[in-house]
């Protein structure tokens, strides 16, 4: 039974989907006015972790990330680029979307863009404006009035009275009738993009678009809603306010909220400059497999210090991982099979499973991980299992690394350029030659070239070497 902490009730409890066998997820996905950082893809690799345990334990999820691509920061970077807001969101989504593929993230089933659903933050704020939850201004903005919601402030346990003005809204730039209030709808600026709509010409505040996206993709109440702890106030906060007013209806049934990815002993944040990109980062050499683990080895909950130690540590459980799955695809041994085998890889499915079904424990899941490899091993140097044992094994393996998504492709070979194939061919056929010189050259000039070479009963194995470079 998959059991998730929730940060609304504080409760670990069962997820209970509300259709059966089908769950409905939204997370808070990237502002796109520059390229994301890892710190910010921890909170969107944690949500893909999920997704993919929802999925192997035989649900089906339904996922949903918005993309926000009109915001004062969009506003003032194209206006910098001398651009339009829609050519430099495009730009960064298409990075944002590059990152995301070489970290082998999953592709969300939607990717709502805020200004494909300005009829929908219409409609909403129109609803909240009859009900007199938002109020309008003189200047054309339209606010939510945190007075008309007596239960604000749950989700961050806060006391209303003592709220602080809400991020991405300077308490002098518009004005509202109570500094605890928040924009629903800005007015027109000159120079700035605006719609002319039923509540009248402007653009959407940062935090109606997120439930009016979630709604549209997903229903006025939903299963899980994730994003980063430092959406939990204002942004969600604000969600759970403006959604619940407008429907009536409960609007998240869980939500989860991932703990800060830290660099140098302090929050990674693009406002301090203390970030590092995934795109500067893979092209300077960094194993994309290799950052991915590190992202995702940590549970959400707890912090994750990003540093040269942990990459290291993280490029060496990758490789450890490599080398079991080139030992098991090479391995050829014509003997009965190993009668206590299935027992063992269903002990490692079993152990695996819970810990993920353990509000998502994956430094436990990849314990069992490792626990599984090591006897592995210990039966491959021994000889103890047999060819078909071996391709079990690895289904396992593979099987696991749908949640992980951290193992080298099924068909690593094919990916190899022409060369490097040559040369692997060319010492095979030196070692049946006996030629041990050139056996040695040949494997000096892989490891050159990345590529790490065993002699093993079973014939000449290799496997990619992962490089680390210091961050």
């Amino acid at each position: 039974m998959i059991r998730l902490l929730d940060t609304l009730t504080g409760e670990t409890r069962p997820l209970e989907p509300l259709e059966a066998g089908h769950v409905r997820i939204y997370s808070c996905g990237p502002t796109v006015y520059g390229p994301a950082h890892i710190g910010n893809f921890r909170s969107f690799l944690f949500a893909d972790v999920l997704v993919r345990h929802l999925r192997r334990s035989g649900l089906r999820v339904t996922w949903v990330m918005n993309i926000t691509d009109i915001d004062d920061k969009i506003i003032k970077g194209a206006r910098a680029a001398e651009t339009s807001i829609g050519e430099l969101a495009d730009r960064w989504l298409a990075v944002f979307l590059d990152d995301a593929r070489r970290l082998r993230m999953t592709r969300p089933d939607v990717l709502p863009r805020a200004t494909g659903h300005i009829e929908e933050i219409v409609g909403l704020i129109g609803t909240l404006v009859d009900r007199g939850n938002a109020y309008r201004t003189d200047e054309g903005s339209i606010f939510f009035r945190i007075a008309s919601w007596p239960a604000y402030g749950r989700l961050a346990r806060l006391d209303p009275e003592q709220l602080r003005v809400g991020e991405r809204v300077e308490s002098d730039e518009y004005a509202k009738d109570d500094v605890r209030d928040f924009a629903l709808w800005k007015g027109p600026k000159p120079d700035e993009p605006s719609w002319d709509t039923a509540v009248g010409a402007g653009r959407p505040g940062w935090h109606i678009e997120c439930s009016a996206m979630s709604m549209k993709h997903l229903g006025p109440s939903f299963d899980i809603h994730t994003g980063g702890v430092d959406l939990i106030f204002p942004h969600h906060e604000d969600e759970i306010a403006q959604s619940e007013a407008a429907t009536g209806l409960p609007f998240v049934r869980t939500w989860l909220h991932c703990a800060h990815l830290q660099m140098s002993g302090a929050k990674m944040a693009k406002s301090t400059g203390n970030i590092a990109r995934v795109g500067d980062l893979l092209d300077a050499g960094v194993s994309a497999r290799a950052l991915r683990y590190a992202l995702i080895a940590v549970h959400y909950r707890a912090a994750n210090h990003y540093s040269d130690d942990a990459l290291t540590a993280a490029s060496a459980s990758v490789d450890r991982l490599d080398a079991i799955v080139a030992a098991l695809t090479a391995y050829r041994e014509d003997r009965p099979d190993d009668q206590t085998l299935p027992a063992l890889l269903a002990d490692a499915d079993r152990d695996f499973e819970a810990a993920l079904d353990d509000d998502l424990n994956v430094s436990a899941a990849l314990a069992a991980v490792f626990d599984l490899v090591r006897e592995l091993n210990r039966r491959i140097d021994d000889r103890s299992v047999s060819t078909a044992d071996a391709a079990r094994a690895l289904e396992t393996l593979r099987s696991f690394d749908e949640v992980l998504g951290v193992l080298p492709d099924d068909d690593e070979e094919g990916t190899l350029d022409g060369e490097i194939r040559r040369l692997l061919e060319e010492r095979v056929a030196a070692r049946k030659e006996r030629d041990w010189a050139a056996s040695d050259r040949l494997r000096d000039e892989l490891a050159d070239r990345g590529i790490a070479v065993e002699d093993t009963r079973d014939g000449q194995r290799w496997r990619r070497v992962l490089e680390v470079t210091r961050g």
